[in-house]
């Protein structure tokens, strides 16, 4: 079964024409690392304590209204890192109203989930070898760049993702100064802000999907239509990546529920996004609070 919240408006920014010789993705494309066994076991662990938790909070309701106190909002230091190529737009330096425009989008989709992002720095880099993700530098250009402590989102927009529109990393057990350390955070095509020119993926929901990554959250249709799936249990089942929005797409008809293609987790267009489920509000706490939140040594 899936539970649907209600609808968050898209918050789109200034427009930002299309450069010249920018390449329009025909369609989603995640370049986010597959996990790993050991950290889909971490997943199958988390979902086990969260339907124990939610058999204890429904025992815990208050018996004369059953109401819930509402959670406290967790805000997280974010740190935004354009890369471009040139200072002209064509070259991937976004303005800073592109900027408010894509945080607005991202605090935007967390607000149902008790989550916020805190602008706490803004900088900007011409480096051509930098601004396109092939050429193989993102070890460097991170070490440069990033900003804060394991529990800080690091944004990085480059001028050129190849075919992807983004990735990220999901959260794992570091320690101050390891490579997993100095990886983490989000890369996104520059294309995919709000107003941008990346057609159907210009709303600043490339960036929702990639920071889901970096709170635990894995594709809807992780695993297809046997097994534990995305280890949520109110994601239906689904066998592939939508594309679009195709509304009534049912992938997995042996399993229940048709495919969550308003989940910011599938490949869906920007404008088809609505939600993520209560199921995957409990993941990100729990991967949040394992492992950025209590990260004291990093």
């Amino acid at each position: 079964m899936r539970f649907t919240l209600a609808t968050v408006a898209a918050m789109a920014g200034a427009a930002i024409a299309a450069p010249q010789g920018d390449v329009t993705p025909g369609r989603f494309s995640c370049g986010a690392p597959e996990p790993s066994a050991e950290h889909i076991k971490v997943s199958h662990d988390f979902a086990l304590q969260e339907a124990e938790a939610v058999v204890n909070s429904f025992k815990n309701l208050d018996a004369r209204d059953g109401n819930v106190t509402a959670q406290a909002i967790t805000y997280v230091d974010t740190y935004f890192h354009v890369v471009a190529s040139s200072t002209s737009l064509s070259g991937g330096y976004l303005s800073d109203s592109a900027l408010t425009a894509q945080l607005n989008a991202l605090n935007a989709a967390y607000a149902p989930h008790s989550y916020q992002f805190v602008l706490k720095g803004t900088d900007k880099t011409v480096n051509a070898n930098w601004a396109t993700d092939s050429n193989g530098y993102e070890l460097t250009m991170k070490k440069a760049l990033r900003k804060g402590t394991y529990k800080a989102l690091n944004v990085y927009f480059l001028k050129n993702m190849g075919s992807n529109l983004g990735y990220c990393y999901f959260p794992t057990s570091v320690t101050s100064g390891s490579t997993n350390f100095w990886r983490d955070g989000c890369t996104v095509l520059y294309t995919t802000v709000p107003g941008g020119s990346a057609t159907n993926y210009n709303l600043g929901h490339t960036t929702t999907h990639e920071v889901g990554h970096w709170f635990g959250l894995y594709h809807t249709f992780q695993g297809g239509c046997t097994g534990a799936g995305d280890s949520v249990a109110d994601t239906p089942a689904q066998a592939s990546a939508s594309s679009g929005c195709p509304v009534g797409r049912d992938s997995c008809p042996s399993q229940a529920g048709l495919d969550p293609i308003r989940n910011y987790m599938d490949y869906s267009y920007d404008t088809c996004y609505e939600e993520f489920t209560p199921g995957q509000k409990a993941r990100i706490d729990s991967f949040w609070t394992s492992y950025r939140a209590s990260c004291s040594a990093c």
